[in-house]
């Protein structure tokens, strides 16, 4: 129910932005910004307050309720510069929940003594089936271009937020230590993790991928309706069905979680995140010499190679910081996570490509999406280069299999 709330509308927004509301490219690049916005802030202030002060699954109940009442009103608007401000009211709500989702269920694994590293990614796939399932029931039931979308999103955000009353409880655990730091009160003390080169390193990163991610996001949908100018594709299946194609690169997420397990055990967090970076490469060289008709196993290629790229980065990152970080801060260190990824950088990406593109791309209204992708993939090989000469961490096998108790 999580990401079928995001999968209802976060890739087919372009096309009832495009197609049914006819407002311009530049204020929609705006929209994307809205997640990077609220994640910048929200998910870390979430944090602090289930650290803190309330049970963390209440607070995801909450905050699930009030988005869905956003949503609701979402259709009624009819100029793109409202739309901005209550998408980022809704973003506000919902971005905090994907890491006070991740809280919830690692607290309820521990409480059983359940391995974390072994038992989260095939519970965590069901996301994104549920994302999956959000794509495949829009695009059938025609509503990629409608308003419907909306309150498809809003009733099953409305669900959960009921349902998560009824979840494991979930104390804040930082709660009654004696004579804290104004910093600890806060729960900035995550902020602490930047003196460790390794932490800020990897945080660093996590932002830089964190933008590859959303040019993914943003863009992939449109890329592939694009190819319906061009008189031979135009009636290609993967025109006709760009969001069902789109949804392979989540159909291979879910394949791919069930072997972090064994990728963190065998190779530690560094050569997992090397491998996420190729994939990126790949993700993005692929997109860019691919085709709805002979260069179809290309774009499906690099969908199926995007299960990699995104979750070697993700789900282990947020591993990661679980298995590394003291008990207490717990909560505020995957805010930060969150932070970095789709806040920093989901800004940094959404803003510097918005520009790129428009500058150095597009040529009286068309996009050069050859070249697009290209300039990604040559980002994202750089970052290959350069992270495993400045990351060090050392991997023990036991680093791993210690971690649940």
């Amino acid at each position: 129910m999580q990401y079928f709330i995001w999968g209802a509308w976060l890739i087919s927004i372009g096309r009832y932005w495009f197609e049914h509301m006819h407002w311009s490219a530049t204020q929609f690049g705006a929209i994307f910004s809205t997640m990077g916005i609220a994640s910048v802030f929200m998910p870390a202030l979430m944090g602090i307050i289930v650290d803190r002060l309330v049970p963390a699954q209440k607070m995801y109940g909450v905050l699930h309720i009030l988005a869905a009442l956003v949503l609701l009103y979402i259709p009624q608007i009819d100029n793109p510069g409202l739309f901005f401000w209550i998408m980022l009211l809704n973003m506000v709500f919902y971005m905090p929940t994907i890491s006070l989702s991740i809280t919830v269920a690692y607290n309820a694994l521990k409480n059983e003594n359940m391995d974390v590293v072994k038992e989260y990614p095939p519970i965590r796939i069901w996301g994104t089936i549920g994302f999956i399932a959000a794509l495949w029931v829009v695009n059938l039931t025609h509503n990629g271009a409608s308003a419907n979308q909306f309150y498809i999103a809003a009733v099953v955000s409305f669900l959960l937020g009921v349902y998560a009353f009824s979840l494991p409880n979930c104390p804040p655990l930082g709660k009654n230590e004696k004579g804290k730091s104004f910093v600890d009160a806060l729960g900035l003390n995550a902020f602490r993790l930047f003196k460790s080169k390794r932490f800020a390193v990897f945080f660093i990163f996590s932002m830089l991928l964190g933008a590859a991610l959303q040019l993914t996001n943003a863009y992939g949908d449109t890329y592939i309706s694009d190819f319906a100018k061009v008189a031979a594709y135009k009636n290609s299946f993967a025109v006709r069905y760009s969001e069902i194609i789109m949804s392979i690169s989540q159909i291979s997420e879910t394949l791919f979680i069930l072997a972090i397990p064994f990728f963190l055990k065998k190779f530690g967090i560094k050569y997992v995140m090397i491998m996420s970076m190729v994939a990126w490469v790949l993700r993005f060289g692929l997109f860019g010499f691919g085709n709805p008709e002979d260069g179809l196993w290309m774009i499906i290629l690099s969908c199926i190679i995007y299960g990699m790229a995104f979750d070697f980065f993700n789900i282990s990152g947020s591993l990661f910081i679980e298995t590394q970080t003291d008990a207490k801060i717990r909560g505020s260190a995957q805010g930060l996570f969150m932070m970095m990824v789709n806040g920093f950088g989901a800004l940094v990406g959404s803003f510097v490509s918005g520009v790129l593109i428009d500058k150095y791309f597009t040529v009286a209204g068309v996009k050069d999406w050859k070249g697009i992708w290209i300039m990604f993939a040559l980002y994202a090989l750089v970052l290959t280069i350069v992270f495993p000469l400045i990351f060090k961490n050392k991997h023990t096998r036991n680093s791993i299999e210690s971690f649940h108790h």
